[in-house]
This record gives C-alpha cells, structure tokens and sequence, in this order.
C-alpha cells in the first residue's frame, strides 16, 4: 500500500482526477437537463442516482480492462474508417445526444407563455433514470479508454473516478438547480450537448476533434452568459431616474 504514495502515482492521480472532472461536465448537463423533467421532489434523487450509476458503471469498466483493449478491434470499414464496438457505442451515444438535445430545444421554444408544454412531457422517473444509464454508458467508456491511455494502474484510475464522480454528486445539484432557474443556460447547455453529440459521432468515424477547442468553447459561452446574466440582474435592481 505504500507504495500507492509515490510522486509519480499522486501525480497520475492528480492528473487523472482534473481530466475526469472535465470530462464529467457534459454528463452532469445531461444529467441536470434530464432530471429538470421530473417534479421537484424526484430531481436530487434522480441527479444522485444517475451519477451513483455512473460511478458503478465505471468502476464495473475498469475492471475489465483486458475487455475494454477488444472494444477497439476493428470490426469492419466505412469509407476508409475502421469501425469497432466503441465506434458503434459513440455513434449510438452521439446520435442520441443529438436527437435528445434537438427534442429538448423543441420542447423549449414550443413552451406556451405561461410556461407550461401545449403537450404533455410524459416524463417519469424510470424513463428518465433509463435515459440517464445510457448515456452514462457513453460517457463512462469514453472516459475510462481516455484513462487508460494515461496510465495503465487500475488503483489509481479507480480512485480518481471516485473522486471526481463524489466532487459531482456534491456539486451536481448546485448546477442542476442553477441550469433549471436560468433558461438561458439551460438553451446553452443543451447547445454544448449538440456539440457534444457532433463530436461522439466524428470520433465513431476516428475523425478527431481536439476537446480543447470544444472547451475553449464551452467556457467562453458561459463567460459571456454569465456576464450577460450579471448585467441584467443589475439593471432590474437600478432604481428608476426621476423625470
């Protein structure tokens, strides 16, 4: 066990804890957007839920490492791309991330202006925690392959899932119910999983997009959010001129 505490391992641990945090983003999103169906007193426990099936589904991943390398074998070809069982898991995830994303944004701008749906969203808490599995599903195997391409101790990849999936379950419901009180950020973050789900679909293909540029991205949308938030909060606590 000592030999756990090394520079070199704390070091993988610590990098592997950042990069999973990051990578957790989109799924808390998901997660928040989903949850935000269901009535008051279901979404903590479905955000919870979601993040505590995500953390078994990932530690379940990881334990199987040895399976995960059969994952990537090439299957067949599509005008020149290899095509594998992860090929196939991300391209169902993103087209689904895509059509879950443009069905909520339609959703959205069809919402009549007393902010009810003219049809009913037929939202259940099973149909949601179903939802939140499979893409948990997604997210998890492309996040546990990113791992192990930075180190290969299953200890530490462990770990630093735990730890980034406990930072989520503290914190997800702070984002969840933040997303929920703003429109605007939930219409953003919606956005970002149609990125998202572009991107899921161009890696099925082995077309890589560096994230960086999607997260650059990301952050820069919501700097502008925020400041755009910031400045109309203050204009509607400015008290009138008098004429």
């Amino acid at each position: 066990m000592e030999s756990f505490f090394t520079t070199e391992l704390m070091m993988s641990l610590l990098t592997l804890t950042v990069m999973e945090i990051v990578l957790g983003i989109d799924n808390i999103i998901f997660i928040s957007l989903l949850a935000g169906r269901l009535p008051p007193e279901q979404k903590s426990k479905a955000r919870q839920l979601g993040l505590a099936l995500a953390a078994v589904m990932r530690i379940g991943l990881l334990m199987g490492v040895s399976w995960l390398a059969t994952l990537t074998t090439p299957l067949f070809q599509i005008a020149g791309s290899d095509i594998s069982v992860k090929s196939l898991i991300l391209l169902l995830g993103g087209l689904f991330l895509l059509y879950k994303s443009t069905k909520e944004i339609h959703h959205k701008i069809e919402m009549s202006e007393d902010g009810s749906p003219k049809s009913g969203s037929g939202a259940t808490f099973t149909s949601i925690i179903t939802q939140i599995v499979l893409i948990d599903l997604v997210f998890s195997l492309d996040s546990i392959i990113t791992a192990i391409g930075m180190t290969q101790n299953v200890p530490v990849m462990i770990v630093a899932n735990l730890l980034a999936l406990g930072l989520m379950i503290v914190y997800g419901g702070v984002i969840g119910d933040y997303v929920d009180k703003h429109p605007s950020i939930k219409m953003l973050a919606l956005s970002f999983l149609l990125m998202i789900g572009v991107l899921l679909v161009a890696e099925s293909f082995s077309y890589k997009i560096p994230k960086g540029y999607l997260y650059f991205a990301m952050a820069f949308s919501v700097i502008v959010e925020m400041l755009n938030l910031r400045a109309g909060a203050r204009k509607h606590s400015a008290p009138p001129h008098s004429s």
